[in-house]
């Protein structure tokens, strides 16, 4: 999509600043632009446009309803498609609204800095289409349990897998598998609209099993064209309720041809709160038949340090709620050093989630992290088409 076919509308109540976000607009060739001087204004003529606009423009500090309280309404009535923040207040309280946005079910293109120039402007705008295909399958939210089982027995879940490149040389020299529903029809329907139906039916340990199994299965095939990569696995917590799962998993993967040194399964900080003498008994027998061990989304519950302290991970990753945006925010940067810092003295590698920018990728070689995963480097692809993407990240076209 174009800047120009973009539909975007301003709500600010500085008459002066208002008028030179639509100049700026106009300059950058943005067409179809509307604009409102307060939170209610905008929300009355949003309430009547036949077709919502892709990008609204808000300023938070708004006599009357604030634009925190405006981005509430939009998004729990969905009257926009996404949302830019515009504003002077401190680059924290930006981070808050932006993660409360992003909670209530909006695409959020960041925050600009006032005052507003042509080239923020831009930059800002440019990233709808690059939150796309975030959102390309929400059309799939309501999937029946008949459906979901079916589509597991039937082989029609599937992982897909993206890279994750070394810091020190680029060089890919592992992936995730992420699991994807392949319609018979082609359609793709993403794991936010299956994952939960599947762990509610108390098939997530299957799902874990199908994941495992397919991966093992592309590595080997990769290896037929000499591409040796680890592999991520996300594993269902309630997998670690169950004494014979390392005994299992081994299985798995030795059926396979695959080392289990070669494995790396990803735990959330949330997964040992159940039984946690049960789940450390799994983790330990899990490491002692070699699998690598991952503490996925680090930083984002209550629990990180003790997990740290009692589990033999081997890797941390951070989530990328904390690298998004990061270079320009100094709290996250923070957060991000501290990780760090915490995962070198524990000997453990990092695998930064969420990389998208030139920018991210500099800051966290920086600070010493080892690995990068995100858009940066590649979006999730089918088993079959990860070679020729890992060629394309060696030899960028220019």
């Amino acid at each position: 999509m174009t800047l120009s076919a973009l539909r975007v509308m301003v709500v600010e109540d500085h008459g002066f600043q208002r008028r030179m976000a639509l100049r700026l607009l106009a300059e950058l060739d943005v067409e179809h632009v509307q604009e409102a001087a307060d939170g209610n204004a905008a929300l009355t003529m949003l309430e009547q446009l036949l077709q919502p606009p892709d990008v609204v423009l808000v300023d938070l500090d708004m006599p009357g309803m604030d634009g925190i309280e405006f981005i509430g309404h939009v998004a729990q009535r969905r009257l926009a498609r996404g949302v830019a923040l515009v504003s002077a207040l401190d680059p924290a309280l930006l981070n808050t609204v932006q993660t409360m946005a992003r909670a209530y079910g909006l695409r959020v293109l960041g925050s600009v800095e006032k005052p507003l120039t042509s080239d923020k402007l831009q930059a800002v705008l440019l990233r709808y289409e690059d939150t796309l295909h975030v959102d390309a399958d929400d059309d799939e939210a309501d999937v029946s349990v008949e459906d979901a089982r079916a589509a597991l027995a039937g082989g029609e879940i599937v992982p897909w897998f993206q890279p994750q490149a070394e810091f020190g040389n680029g060089k890919v020299v592992g992936v995730e598998a992420l699991a994807r529903w392949q319609r018979p029809d082609g359609h793709i329907v993403r794991p936010l609209h299956f994952i939960h139906v599947l762990e509610r039916e108390g098939l997530a340990a299957a799902l874990t099993d199908c994941m495992l199994e397919q991966a093992c299965a592309w590595k080997r095939r990769w290896e037929g064209d000499d591409l040796r990569l680890k592999l991520s696995v996300n594993v269902s917590p309630t997998t670690l309720q169950d004494p014979a799962a390392a005994d299992h998993y081994q299985q798995i993967v030795r059926d396979h041809g695959v080392d289990p040194a070669d494995v790396v399964l990803e735990v959330t900080e949330s997964s040992l709160m159940t039984d946690p003498a049960r789940g450390l008994a799994v983790l330990a027998r899990l490491r002692l038949k070699g699998f690598g061990l991952s503490i996925d989304d680090f930083g984002t519950g209550y629990s990180s340090l003790a997990q740290l302290s009692q589990v033999p991970f081997t890797e941390l990753k951070i989530d990328q709620g904390f690298v998004s945006g990061a270079p320009q925010q100094p709290r996250k940067r923070a957060v991000i050093e501290a990780s760090l810092d915490l995962a070198r003295k524990l000997q453990l590698d990092t695998v930064a989630e969420g990389v998208e920018t030139v920018e991210e990728w500099q800051m966290l070689a920086s600070l010493g992290c080892t690995m990068a995963q995100g858009y940066l480097i590649a979006q999730p692809v089918p088993g079959e088409e990860l070679p020729a993407m890992i060629d394309r990240w060696r030899r960028p076209e220019h």
